[in-house]
């Protein structure tokens, strides 16, 4: 089966399975409401916050905050667009027609990345504008240094969540024990090691942690870190790249 042909198949199983389309909307809607409702806080309780607060307060930053749950979609998403042919038996049916394993996964990556980036992206650009309508003269514009380029970092971000979560979902096949594992790392484990200060020099390196830093434009005084937004995205890509190789090896390797 010719690639341009895979591509169109997998872009028909994406489009007529709802939780998928349910999913990249609650993603959008969750992201956007939370950002919304914490950038209007943000704005009510400026003057209460400490001289320190207020020197390191990101406007651009704060309008994303809806992304930590927006996330959550994101991850589903990525996993129930693997597994999904799992759990129903399908693979067995895609693989026989498409026997070339690489062409098969590449051709539902890609689709799933474009239609994920292209929620993303208008998630993170309605999300900015909403959030800094919320924070009145605190608020930052499009074009202050560095707000454009968060603002797209902050699609990048969630399509590279959603694409880890891919990769993740390949090696493990099944979605209950994909979303086991990625749920807990994202909302536990790397919060924890983010907060502690034994595991901060760690924490900072996982994906999340380390991809957010793009959606930054203030950086905080007593900030450490030793990457700047770009080196953060780009710890993401990696994490990112290791969990596709991870899968593609895996796909390859076993049966069906």
């Amino acid at each position: 089966m010719a690639a341009t042909q895979v591509v169109r198949s997998e872009w028909t199983k994406i489009r007529s399975v709802a939780s998928t389309v349910w999913t990249l909307s609650l993603a959008a809607v969750v992201t956007v409401a939370l950002g919304v409702l914490i950038s209007l806080l943000s704005k009510n309780e400026f003057d209460d916050m400490s001289t320190k607060d207020q020197l390191s307060f990101d406007p651009t930053f704060i309008s994303f905050a809806g992304m930590s749950l927006g996330q959550l979609a994101m991850i589903v998403f990525g996993v129930l667009v693997v597994s999904n042919e799992y759990s129903t038996g399908m693979i067995r049916t895609s693989l026989a027609a498409v026997p070339q394993r690489g062409t098969f996964l590449f051709s539902k990556i890609a689709v799933a990345t474009g239609l994920a980036f292209l929620v993303a992206l208008a998630t993170s650009f309605v999300a900015f504008f909403l959030g800094q309508a919320m924070l009145g003269s605190h608020r930052a514009s499009i074009g202050d240094p560095g707000v454009l380029r968060a603002v797209i970092g902050g699609g990048l971000y969630m399509t590279l969540i959603a694409l880890f979560s891919m990769g993740v979902a390949t090696m493990l096949r099944s979605p209950m024990l994909s979303l086991g594992i990625l749920m807990p790392f994202f909302f536990l484990i790397s919060a924890i090691l983010g907060n502690v200060d034994a595991t901060k020099k760690v924490g900072q390196y996982l994906p999340d942690q380390a991809g957010s830093k793009i959606m930054q434009v203030v950086t905080p005084i007593d900030d450490d870190v030793p990457y700047g937004p770009w080196g953060g995205l780009g710890i993401m890509v990696l994490w990112v790249a290791v969990a596709l190789a991870g899968g593609y090896v895996l796909l390859k390797k076993r049966d069906a």
